[in-house]
């Protein structure tokens, strides 16, 4: 299942930290409701603070009330869930009813802070709404959503909070501005950071990337242990063509599973590309040497990827044609340590690297073979957006 970072609007609604808010998370990407005032009503009704959690029966009372269904007692594990089209709200639990979480699901789609389909949940409720308001009013986080008015309210108004302590911190900061400036700056940003709940961490510009929405999402492929080309084909589409983004890999019930991360378009471009590679290059390898896994066909997949187009910079490239090259550089050198925070944080997974191991049977002509038809696969990115590049180079 795809699965979509969203914290439902919490920080956007100027609260920091992390808390048990699962209820009122899922419920406020579920009915595209402002977070803060999903947060202050289910607080009344179960009279005490939601960051601890909120009863089943409170939750179930307020969808009940707003119009939504519920199905009870499924019993279905949730890795097997098979999400209708529209909006769901489930109500998770481990088999012996311990470890219980509510999350939403969105054509398909998982919006949550943390992927719970990768764990040994069991579904016990399910509510759905058919209201077309409900839709209308979910959060933008795909092609397919449009912006919840409120949340982009609220965000706007935090934006605009972020931007005046930003300007006062350079007017306390300057040399230039006179004491009195200065002690006026310190106390309204003192005023204002403990009016929001903020620290000085949250208004340190840091490239932008707190502006960044990450994500992950999943490919899986046949057999519990990938190919070397596939390793290949990952870490080309990864480099060279979508190289704000990361990848790495895992096994989950004798399959292994590609994960990409990093901002959300280009994880979903990413993955999209690496699918259309995956296929491309097997069917080659099928039709000519009878498989794609070993032999001569595995070593036709290596050669294909090895000839796929990279970017070639010419040496009498100009020197703003260098300085782009050594932004997007930077930028994505940036986005890789914040997405790599990012997992840490939200998804608990911290990365180490491993050395690959060769394979025998290498076949140096099906191989050349391979990188003769991969110098001529032109490789377009699906709904890539238009990017800063050399002006000789291949497009991508």
């Amino acid at each position: 299942m795809e699965f979509v970072w969203n914290d439902g609007g919490r920080a956007a609604s100027g609260f920091v930290g992390t808390t048990g808010d699962c209820v009122v998370r899922a419920i406020a990407i579920g009915t595209g409701m402002a977070y803060r005032n999903i947060y202050d009503l289910l607080g009344a009704a179960s009279e005490k603070s939601p960051r601890h959690g909120i009863r089943v029966d409170v939750a179930s009372e307020y969808l009940a009330e707003h119009g939504w269904k519920m199905s009870r007692n499924l019993r279905t594990p949730f890795s097997e869930f098979h999400s209708p089209a529209g909006v769901s709200i489930l109500h998770l639990a481990k088999e012996d009813g311990s470890g219980q979480h509510f999350t939403t699901v969105i054509d398909g789609v998982l919006h949550d802070t943390w992927n719970p389909h990768e764990d040994d949940y069991w579904i016990q409720s399910i509510w759905t709404s058919t209201s077309a308001a409900v839709n209308e009013r979910l959060p933008i986080l795909g092609p397919k959503r449009n912006p919840n008015s409120e949340q982009e309210l609220t965000q706007k108004e935090f934006d605009k909070i972020l931007h005046r302590l930003r300007a006062l911190e350079r007017t306390a900061s300057n040399s230039a501005s006179t004491e009195g400036e200065k002690h006026n700056a310190l106390r309204m940003m003192q005023s204002l950071m403990l009016r929001h709940n903020l620290s000085r961490e949250d208004i340190t510009d840091n490239d932008n990337c707190d502006q960044v929405q990450f994500t992950r999402m999943a490919c899986p492929v046949n057999g519990s242990r990938a190919c070397i080309w596939e390793k290949m084909l990952a870490f080309y589409i990864t480099v060279h063509v979508f190289p704000t983004t990361q990848y790495y890999m895992g096994t989950q019930r004798h399959r292994t599973f590609f994960w990409f991360f990093g901002p959300v378009v280009d994880v979903q471009n990413a993955i999209a590309l690496f699918r259309e590679l995956l296929l491309t290059i097997a069917t080659s390898a099928q039709l000519q040497f009878g498989g794609y896994s070993k032999g001569s066909g595995a070593s036709y997949a290596e050669g294909y990827v090895q000839g796929l187009p990279t970017p070639t910079h010419s040496q009498q490239a100009s020197e703003i044609e260098k300085q782009q090259g050594a932004l997007i550089a930077n930028r994505s050198l940036t986005i890789h340590s914040a997405s790599s925070d990012w997992l840490h944080r939200e998804c608990d997974i911290q990365l180490v690297r491993s050395k690959r191991s060769g394979r025998s049977n290498f076949d140096p002509n099906a191989a050349k073979q391979g990188r003769i038809d991969g110098a001529q696969h032109e490789v377009k990115a699906p709904n890539a957006p238009p990017r800063l590049t050399n002006k000789n180079e291949a497009s991508h």
